[in-house]
């Protein structure tokens, strides 16, 4: 791996990302509009404070692994990326830069979103925010890993979208949020287990349950990191220099 190469990767996938103001949209204010609309919905209700420090663990989740998956196919079907990797340029060079950049992105979007979710909409949480911030980042960078792992088998940007469903919806029915992952039948409380969203909701909801939640988050949030890295690592194996 080649450092220089690395942040030079991520400066111009932050140049990019600065230019598409849709994608900022996306990253910035959707997750924002989403949490107003539930505080809005369960208004008078203690229904928003129960879930919506989980749900600002799934929403970075959500929006970084769609954008991240788009984003690179985007570069391997233009051929950006079969120039790029032509040069000095390995795939551990490629993907860690994309991971740095959009890195630096959920860094600003967690720090929008939960200040938007406790200052604006008032949502309450035993622990402190900054921890709800450090969770929503380590989220979003598994969003990420699991995007740039995802992208190398779509061929098309419709079909990057098309894998959430296989993805994301059964994480999102199995972390918690409907239902107590320990209330679940057994084979559905095993699958869980093995899913990394599951943890991401359960540190945001000990954070928002705990005064005292940093030992039990630090433990969730390891389990949450070694899934992003195991997914990175597939990625720079199943990376493909270009669409077929």
């Amino acid at each position: 791996m080649n450092p220089t190469l690395t942040l030079a990767t991520a400066g111009r996938v932050m140049r990019q990302l600065l230019a598409d103001r849709r994608t900022m949209a996306l990253m910035l204010v959707v997750p924002c509009v989403l949490i107003g609309l539930l505080a809005w919905i369960f208004k008078s209700t203690p229904v928003f404070d129960q879930i919506g420090a989980p749900l600002l663990g799934i929403f970075p989740f959500v929006v970084m692994f769609l954008v991240t998956s788009v984003a690179t196919l985007r570069e391997r079907s233009s051929g950006t990326l079969e120039r790029l990797l032509s040069t000095p340029l390995n795939k551990a060079d490629f993907l860690l830069g994309y991971a740095i950049a959009f890195g630096v992105m959920s860094i600003l979007q967690a720090l929008i979103a939960t200040g938007f979710a406790v200052w604006v909409c008032g949502l309450n949480a035993a622990g402190p925010a900054w921890l709800l911030v450090v969770v929503a980042v380590v989220d979003a960078l598994l969003g990420t890993a699991i995007g740039l792992f995802v992208s190398a088998f779509a061929q098309t940007e419709f079909q990057a979208v098309q894998f959430m469903p296989a993805f994301v919806l059964p994480q999102f029915l199995l972390c918690g949020l409907l239902v107590a992952r320990d209330q679940m039948p057994d084979v559905l409380h095993w699958i869980s287990n093995i899913l990394p969203l599951s943890y991401a909701v359960d540190a945001m909801t000990t954070v928002s349950t705990k005064t005292d939640a940093t030992g039990d988050v630090v433990v969730d949030l390891v389990v949450v990191l070694a899934f992003a890295i195991a997914a990175l690592l597939l990625g720079a194996m199943t990376l493909k220099r270009r669409t077929p």
